[in-house]
């Protein structure tokens, strides 16, 4: 979740009951019977909990910005590497790709991020972050894994220990990566152009997870459109500087800024169908530098968000339109337009989906298995399904009930991530974490 847009899940404190999936056939009964998958994930899941949960305080503790995840990608590396994959690093900056063959068939990639965010920690956990960075700006911050990363990683530390120790329940290729640089939605881009799919196996089938703020044990699923397209735009508008006190020598690039900004927020209630979600925000406009000096220029900065490639582009065309057109109302130099920090829509591939559904609903049960919002954050893991690879993101709910109901007593219904008190009840969300990739990744790897 991208610390440039908007991360904040929305969370549940109750799981979404889904209709109960058909009743399996039943098996021939002189054929012997192999246990659940559940049953020796759980297993090897209470045996092996406490080991995880201290690779998670680790990373915890450790956090590293995006792009700067070197620590972090060798403690990752190093814990694939002895658990028995192939691994190589430095894919796309400091990614990290390990790989466990084990006979014929298909590539099953899990994916997680390894960035933290520039935010202080104000949990007060004994094993908060005391990591500390300085802002662009100037300004000091702490660093933090503010957006459950750090969960991300010890599940796949988990998965590699789980699944190299049960080659006889599963075939095929495991593959694990790890992302960098999720929150500025460029590491999967970058991964993708080092060869992540021509130098290795490209995947059959991806597989990840993202915490979410709501009630730990459950998880929550969606086919389709899960977050949105975002951009960010970045306008300047010019305009003719002089004296506050002779507006009509001046051409006020203020006054257009204001006329586009009311403008532009009646592109989405206006040109987008009503059905069709959309958002346009002007997150920061700045101007002038005195009381009685017109300025010469106005900078915009906006985000916007979107689902489908029609209404992202109607939206940008859009802006452009009316911001040229507002110039020439006034006499004005056409302004400056620029896009960056684009990251597409988050589309689940329904089957896909709706196999890992129904495995998921059988490995935690009905009531633990709930219908995931849409939501208009963006994540970087849609870059794989536009590469041409069947994925599926799912929501993992990490806070203890207690917590959520204490939270509403108090009149908040909810908690935030990137929020600097956000923190897992790990010991409840990552052994659900375990269970539901690992059924999932083993469903696959038939």
């Amino acid at each position: 979740m991208a610390f440039r847009r908007l991360s904040l899940w929305i969370g549940l404190s109750l799981c979404v009951f889904m209709p109960p999936r058909n009743s399996p056939a039943q098996s021939n009964n002189s054929k012997e019977k192999k246990p659940p998958a559940s049953s020796w994930i759980q297993a090897w899941i209470d045996a092996n909990l406490a080991t995880v949960v201290e690779d998670y305080w680790w990373l915890h503790e450790n956090p590293e910005l995006s792009y700067q995840e070197e620590k972090t990608s060798e403690y990752l590396a190093d814990a694939w590497r002895k658990a028995g994959f192939d691994v190589t690093t430095k894919i796309g900056g400091f990614g990290v790709v390990a790989l466990l063959k084990n006979g014929p068939g298909p590539t099953v990639m899990l994916r997680t991020d390894l960035d933290a965010l520039p935010v202080t920690e104000m949990t007060g956990l004994p094993r908060a972050s005391k990591k500390k960075t300085t802002l662009p700006s100037g300004a000091p911050a702490g660093i933090m894994h503010a957006c459950g990363h750090d969960v991300h990683m010890s599940n796949l530390i988990a998965m590699a220990r789980l699944m190299a120790s049960h080659k006889d329940r599963w075939r095929g290729t495991l593959m694990l990566i790890g992302q960098p640089a999720e929150e500025r939605g460029g590491g999967a881009q970058k991964m993708i152009a080092d060869g992540l799919f021509t130098r290795f196996p490209k995947p059959d089938f991806a597989i990840a997870l993202h915490c979410d703020a709501s009630k730990a044990t459950c998880i929550a699923m969606r086919e389709g459109y899960m977050m949105a397209n975002v951009d960010s735009v970045d306008i300047a508008i010019k305009g003719r500087g002089g004296h506050g006190a002779a507006p009509n020598t001046t051409i006020d690039p203020i006054v257009q800024a204001a006329e586009l900004v009311m403008s532009l927020q009646t592109i989405v209630s206006r040109e987008v169908k009503p059905t069709e979600p959309a958002v346009i925000t002007v997150g920061a406009i700045h101007a002038g530098t005195k009381h009685n000096i017109i300025s010469d220029r106005c900078d915009l900065q906006l985000t916007v968000r979107s689902y489908t490639p029609e209404v992202r582009q109607l939206l940008i065309s859009s802006i452009r339109r009316r911001a040229n057109a507002v110039a020439a109302a006034y006499g004005a130099e056409p302004p400056e337009i620029s896009l960056s920090d684009g990251t597409p829509a988050l589309f689940n591939n329904v089957s896909l989906s709706k196999r890992l559904r129904t495995t998921l609903t059988e490995t935690l049960g009905i009531d633990r298995v709930g219908e995931a919002e849409q939501v208009m954050g963006g994540e970087d893991f849609s870059e794989y399904g536009l590469a041409g690879v069947p994925s599926v993101m799912y929501r993992l709910g990490v806070i203890e009930s207690g917590r959520l109901e204490a939270l509403k007593k108090r009149g908040q219904t909810s908690l935030s991530l990137h929020a600097p008190d956000f923190y897992p009840d790990i010991d409840l969300a990552l052994p659900t974490a375990i269970l539901t990739m690992a059924s999932g990744a083993v469903e696959l790897l038939q």
